[in-house]
């Protein structure tokens, strides 16, 4: 059985694609509600850092504390990102799942596929109607 953990906000269609492709694997990720148990800091620093991206590459714009906070500015230190995130856990971009083969914010869904070890187990259309997996497990439209 893999281990994948998912840092999951089942509001979010992306969020819920990406745990649906997942599971299009026939393998149960551990999901954790981040919004209900956010992170530490220390394991956020951890997740940023293994994901190889910046603080601010983490940081959801498109969200009311964002507007609120000032976030735009370019005035923030990563430290104090931090604090804004874990204040506001919404603050925080999802999907981000962990698995064998890395970590990786999930945006778009299909992202998660890089780093699944286990391979599709039949077709998969997200939730808007885009088709990503055919009846073969292969990926629709990816270039080999």
């Amino acid at each position: 059985m893999t281990d994948i953990t998912i840092y999951h906000n089942p509001a979010c269609g992306t969020s819920r694609n990406t745990l649906a492709l997942i599971r299009n694997t026939r393998t149960e990720p551990t999901i954790i509600l981040y919004l209900e148990t956010p992170p530490s800091r220390d394991l956020l620093k951890k997740l940023i850092a293994d994901m190889g991206i910046s603080v601010r590459a983490l940081l959801r714009k498109n969200t009311e504390p964002y507007e609120q906070l000032g976030l735009a500015e370019d005035r923030f230190s990563d430290d104090e990102l931090l604090d804004a995130m874990l204040a506001h856990p919404i603050l925080i971009n999802r999907p981000v799942v962990v698995t064998p083969l890395g970590t990786k914010l999930c945006r778009p869904s299909e992202a998660v596929l890089d780093i699944l070890p286990d391979p599709q187990q039949g077709a998969f259309i997200k939730e808007d109607g885009e088709a990503v997996i055919d009846d073969q497990g292969q990926r629709v439209g990816k270039q080999i």
